[in-house]
């Protein structure tokens, strides 16, 4: 990207040439972040065809990094345009005007506004929101009438599931080719089919559309769509591997729920082409009701959007909501002081000032962590996190201990200026239930199944070279569709970086008293066979955990997953369950 033309003239310019300049510069730095965007996005394609996952993996990291590589820049060359100058109010006021007349009509304009904003709030370092120098809300950019046409595509139902979805199948071009088309799309009807019948008691429908775009993601590639049968829908996801060369159909999903697991907060970024983000995430937004719209935009690798649409919903439920901020549900944290709002599905974490004992970390220590998790694949156990700085709320809106613990326990962050605090950093998750409060209250049967979903968490985060360091369940919850999801970052490392080992077979015979072991224990050293003390499982969920996953509390487990990791081996975590593949003895 060129350096900005340097505003030296013999009479000194215009506050108006001055906003023009600043405003197309600032055009012109969104343009080619999404020209970058798109080049990498396009990649996805090439890579499933190939097999290429270390390729995947570094487009996927390589893409996260890109905002800040391009917005950071530009910071820099503004700076150097306007001098001091930068920081005057009435010069971006000009600017934010002129960015909406140059930014006008493009199919994308919200994602422009939320650049604006970035390199606005980055200047100005604004406390809430300036309406001055930032877009405050946009609206989704007016689509023409035939604008569905450019991204689906439509099937008559007239010909029956298994010929309509061979149809669908065969309009998506793979490099790799198909292993066997009319297996698969016999399979797979025969799996929609079933769905139908389970919810409208007929296998019959009316049409079928699918998206054009094909959804990349670390291995997998999946088919969006939708099935009508009258004024009723279904969500359809088509689930895609390329094992041998050759693509397959894995799995076919026609439930809200499961596609909702597809899209979750829990997983990595889509790689897919995009050119109107709003019309994609409106038509997601219908198969899916209950996800919000900044998950989708997220989901979609637009997270700093994704952002832009969280902090806008919840300032507009603020407005229309009378509770207070409280402690959230769960044991206090020794690094991160939690707050909630009951009637809002979020839950904001703020860096404690200092640590008791035991922990020996700092808060870069914890910054570093958060970031990893956010360029990490997340593989459906680790939850996204957004970061936030300068937010304001009314103090009225918080409880007054909530507020004392927060002013005495994080004072370098938080602050109170007269009616209103301020919270200078800060991170948010999707708020779920404690694993141990759950398991507290818990029947025998539920009890079972979180125990068993548990384990299966611990095995997907080791599968992405991933051990969260503290295996108690406090530092898990379960989200709505009742799957276990770790959200407690403090200590999570890289699972190679773990040295497994056994404890001493005479272990008895030492006579161990005490909190100290009578042997050798180095800082990166566990013992797997101390994972169940830990976690304190009782009853049913402690006779589950064992009967599914003790090979968890030994070492060979663990030695396996990192003898595939440092051979490069990239494994496999599926968004569903086993019984949705089509072929599930297939390895």
């Amino acid at each position: 990207m060129r350096k900005p033309p340097a505003l030296r003239r013999r009479d000194a310019p215009t506050s108006g040439e001055r906003a023009e300049t600043g405003a197309a510069w600032l055009l012109r730095a969104y343009e080619e972040y999404t020209r970058a965007f798109g080049e990498i996005t396009r990649r996805a394609p090439a890579r499933f065809s190939e097999r290429d996952w270390h390729g995947t993996r570094a487009d996927a990291l390589e893409r996260l990094e890109l905002y800040r590589h391009r917005l950071d820049p530009t910071i820099r060359d503004l700076e150097a345009l306007f001098g001091e100058g930068v920081s005057d109010v009435a010069l971006w006021a000009e600017m934010k005007t002129l960015f909406a007349r140059l930014a006008a009509g493009r199919q994308d304009l919200e994602l422009a506004e939320t650049f604006f904003n970035s390199a606005s709030r980055r200047i100005f370092h604004t406390v809430g929101v300036d309406s001055r120098a930032e877009f405050v809300s946009s609206e989704p950019p007016s689509l023409p009438l035939d604008a569905a046409a450019a991204f689906l595509v439509s099937f008559a139902g007239s010909a029956g599931t298994r010929v309509i979805l061979e149809r669908a199948l065969s309009a998506v071009p793979f490099a790799a080719g198909w292993e066997d088309l009319a297996r698969d799309a016999a399979l797979g009807a025969e799996k929609l089919d079933a769905a139908l019948e389970e919810v409208w008691g007929a296998p019959h429908f009316d049409s079928l559309e699918m998206l054009r775009p094909v959804f990349f993601r670390s291995k997998g590639a999946y088919l969006i769509g939708r099935v009508h049968r009258g004024d009723q829908t279904l969500p359809l996801v088509v689930a895609l591997l390329n094992r041998d060369g050759r693509v397959t159909v894995d799995a076919v999903l026609a439930d809200e729920d499961e596609a909702s697991i597809v899209f979750s907060f829990t997983r990595s970024y889509f790689h897919v082409e995009c050119p109107r983000p709003a019309a994609l995430v409106a038509f997601l937004k219908a198969l899916m009701p209950k996800k919000p719209v900044g998950e989708l935009y997220t989901a979609l690798g637009f997270n700093k959007h994704g952002k832009t649409e969280l902090y806008r919903d919840l300032l507009r439920h603020l407005a229309s909501s009378e509770d207070r901020f409280v402690e959230a549900p769960g044991a206090a944290g020794m690094v991160m002081l939690v707050f909630t709002l009951p009637s809002y599905d979020v839950v904001f974490k703020v860096i404690r000032d200092s640590f008791a004992p035991p922990k020996t970390t700092g808060r870069q220590d914890v910054l570093d962590k958060y970031r990893l998790v956010f360029h990490h694949t997340r593989a459906g156990r680790l939850e996204d996190v957004q970061e936030f700085e300068h937010l304001s709320f009314p103090a009225s809106r918080f409880d007054s201990r909530l507020l004392e613990r927060l002013l005495a326990g994080a004072a370098e962050t938080v602050e109170r200026r007269g009616s209103e605090v301020v919270l200078h950093h800060l991170f948010t998750e999707r708020r779920l239930t404690p694993l141990d409060i759950f398991l507290r209250d818990a029947a025998a049967e539920t009890a079972r199944n979180a125990a068993v979903d548990f384990g299966e968490a611990i095995r997907d985060l080791a599968k992405s070279n991933i051990f969260p360091g503290d295996l108690l369940p406090k530092n898990f919850g379960l989200t709505r569709h009742g799957r276990v999801v770790f959200y407690d970052y403090d200590e999570i490392c890289f699972l190679t970086d773990v040295n497994f080992r056994e404890l001493p077979p005479d272990l008895e015979e030492v006579g161990w008293v005490g909190e100290q072991p009578p042997f050798w224990v180095g800082p990166g050293d566990v013992f797997p066979e101390e994972f169940l003390t830990f976690m304190g499982l009782r009853g049913p969920a402690h006779e589950a955990f064992l009967e599914r996953h003790s090979d968890l509390l030994g070492v060979r487990f663990w030695l396996d997953i990192q003898r595939r990791e440092r051979a490069g081996e990239i494994v496999d975590v599926f968004p569903y369950p086993r019984e949705r593949r089509l072929r599930p003895d297939r390895s």
